[in-house]
């Protein structure tokens, strides 16, 4: 069912009658972003010839509070440079059990990089233990590989990393020498709950990724930031990766485009999603908690025998799910409003009526 043809559902080549929850990286280029990516300047960015690509390089290390910004084609691309440029061959990453680059990157840091990856609880609101990041540290002995780096991420499953938190994990870190990268997926997604720059959620970190794919709406590519002798060593590692792009601008001019205008928007998608946990508390059957919401990201479970059908019936209705996890994920995004979320609602109800 996860596989079938897409095509069969959408209403035209854009799939705009399509309703889809399962990701904020399904989001459609609008209108103006296409025009944006029509009109852009482009060059050899394997020159370093493209000025669209260095202008959001630029723009996404100022937006960071960093030196230099190297573009690349996804998180998970933006992820492995930082840590191969971080780490040597039998060196480690600290990270947790439920993120990213542990979970959902194909192990690409140890195939590629010969990279330990050493992991500790993920909390329920996504944070670590700074304790517990010591704890796991290795000593100073031949027997064991170097701690290196610390990976850290936010948000985590929707759930907003505080400050606090953060800074003590960098802090314990650092006094074991380790260097500290933070995987920032959905980071304009924290900064916008937390009212606060993004600069200042990873002003204490090495090096730190944000994805342009995701609820900021451009279709591809993230960029990862750091200080200039870090971009240097993580450039090499793009080109290691055959991450080089040629005329790359057509697609960093959507970047721009999404850093201009989808940031701030952002607070709908929150809305929204609180607005769907809601009206989703509604219906006996489903249990889903409103005030756990923080972002974009609603979770909700079901009777087991439930998520086959209910599946199909969504897909009958141009609704697209995924019920593969436990419990179900449902994402906002800028393709989501209002009026189809009370569409989807309508929809469940009937469904288990």
């Amino acid at each position: 069912m996860a596989h079938e043809p897409l095509k069969t559902i959408h209403g035209n080549k854009n799939g705009n009658h399509v309703i889809d929850f399962r990701s904020d990286t399904v989001t459609q280029p609008t209108s103006r972003m296409r025009v944006a990516m029509a009109n852009s300047r482009v060059g050899d960015d394997v020159y370093g010839d493209d000025p669209t690509v260095n202008e959001l390089q630029n723009r996404v290390a100022d937006l960071l509070g960093k030196e230099a910004g190297l573009f690349v084609t996804s998180g998970t691309q933006s992820n492995l440079c930082a840590m191969l440029a971080h780490c040597h061959r039998g060196e480690e990453v600290i990270t947790g059990d439920k993120y990213h680059v542990y979970v959902d990157e194909a192990g690409g840091a140890s195939v590629l990089g010969s990279i330990m990856m050493a992991t500790i609880k993920t909390e329920l609101d996504g944070s670590l233990e700074a304790n517990q990041i010591e704890k796991t540290i290795k000593p100073d002995d031949s027997h064991y590989p170097i701690s290196k780096l610390l990976s850290l991420e936010n948000t985590v499953g929707g759930k907003v990393q505080k400050l606090k938190n953060i800074n003590s994990c960098i802090e314990r870190a650092k006094k074991f020498g380790l260097s500290s990268h933070l995987d920032g997926a959905r980071l304009m997604n924290a900064a916008i709950k937390l009212a606060v720059p993004a600069k200042t959620i990873v002003n204490n970190v090495d090096s730190v990724s944000l994805c342009l794919s995701k609820g900021l709406g451009a279709p591809a590519g993230s960029v990862l930031a750091g200080s200039k002798k870090f971009i240097k060593k993580a450039h090499r590692m793009r080109k290691l990766l055959g991450g080089g792009m040629r005329q790359a601008g057509i697609i960093a001019s959507a970047g721009i485009y999404a850093l201009e205008n989808n940031i701030h928007r952002l607070d709908c998608d929150h809305q929204n999603a609180i607005l769907l946990a809601q009206k989703l508390h509604q219906i006996k059957a489903i249990n889903v908690v409103p005030e756990d919401v923080e972002t974009n990201m609603v979770f909700i479970t079901i009777p087991k025998d439930s998520n086959s059908k209910l599946q199909r019936f969504c897909f009958n209705n141009r609704i697209l799910i995924n019920v593969d996890s436990d419990p179900i994920r449902l994402v906002t995004h800028l393709d989501i409003s209002p009026r189809k979320i009370t569409f989807f609602v309508n929809k469940l109800k009937s469904f288990f009526s």
